[in-house]
């Protein structure tokens, strides 16, 4: 590598434009310079430090004894988004000339603009507010952002990002999990599934890619597909999230086959296009416990990728079904 050291103005936009780039884009631009090599190790100390980009309430640490993968690199967002070919890239590594998170504007809203909300002044009072009333069901009702109320109302719980601490960690057979990193009490939302919102073909599109992929080993997707049937159980709601490139620290959720100790709840803000899919712990879960969930109970291909959840009730293979 030279010695010779670099301008001061080069350096200052390699800041600027280093973080764009991705890990196989850095490592090779790490073989320029001592210098732009010591500006991508900081860059990689970053992207582990934090999966969020700064979007959540809580840095969420990636944390490896396993192998040498220091973080998994994806495009971030913390609710649904539509596809978009020009999302390509996103700014991760914070830099000190930055004064703003330029990941800001990378959030959408599906909040109808047309819709009514309750007309409760700050705070909603359970008995009196209209959106608590249309709880029930498989869907639960939050304040949207048409009500009157502020943002620190309790039946907003859900749209104020992560409010818990949480880290992903490298487990060995299983690839990247979700962990708590405190005590999360029954009964807490611990983060919203999201990722970019397909629809039935597109994801139908997709699967078949990945499970091209996954044949070929060391490939797992983060494709979720939900179904919220009508009461008479004759037809259904689906709702198709794609995480596998797009996605928030949801993707890292491994499958227990006992159930785990989340539970998937749709929750619709008043007046929004579409309930979002969000977990709830089902059970105190103690600091340092894997978060899990049961990606279903259909198992059509005998040959489906192992399960290594290490449940009393484990099937040996991960749920499969068509898409």
């Amino acid at each position: 590598m030279p010695s010779t050291p670099l301008p001061t103005a080069f350096l200052s936009i390699a800041e600027l434009i280093l973080p764009w780039l991705t890990p196989q884009e850095l490592a090779s631009i790490s073989c320029t310079s001592q210098t732009l090599s010591h500006l991508s190790k900081r860059i990689t100390t970053v992207r582990s430090s934090d999966a969020s980009r700064s979007l959540e309430n809580f840095p969420i640490p990636f944390i490896n004894s396993v192998d040498s993968h220091p973080y998994s690199f994806f495009l971030y967002t913390s609710t649904y988004l539509l596809p978009s070919p020009n999302f390509l890239r996103q700014f991760w590594a914070w830099s000190p000339s930055l004064s703003t998170n330029p990941n800001c504007n990378s959030q959408f809203d599906f909040d109808s603009v047309d819709c009514v909300g309750c007309d409760c002044s700050e705070i909603c009072n359970e008995s009196d507010c209209s959106c608590f009333a249309l709880r029930g069901g498989d869907v639960i009702s939050e304040c949207g952002a048409r009500c009157a109320c502020q943002s620190s109302c309790p039946n907003r719980v859900t749209q104020k990002g992560i409010s818990v601490q949480l880290k992903i960690v490298r487990v060995l057979n299983k690839g990247w999990g979700l962990f708590a990193a405190q005590f999360i009490p029954s009964g807490s939302f611990v983060c919203q599934y999201a990722g970019e919102l397909l629809t039935t073909k597109e994801a139908r599109r997709r699967q078949q890619i990945y499970d091209e992929l996954a044949r070929g080993g060391r490939f797992s997707s983060a494709l979720l597909v939900v179904r919220e049937y009508l009461p008479s159980r004759k037809a259904c709601f689906r709702i198709d999230i794609d995480a596998t490139r797009i996605g928030n620290v949801a993707r890292f959720i491994n499958h227990s086959c006992d159930g785990g100790n989340l539970s998937t709840v749709l929750i619709r803000s008043s007046g929004a296009l579409l309930p979002r899919v969000c977990f709830i712990s089902s059970r105190d879960i103690e600091a340092g416990e894997e978060l899990s969930f049961s990606y279903g109970d259909v198992r059509l291909r005998t040959d489906g990728l192992q399960c290594f959840c290490g449940s009393s009730s484990c099937f040996g293979i991960l749920p499969s079904e068509d898409t």
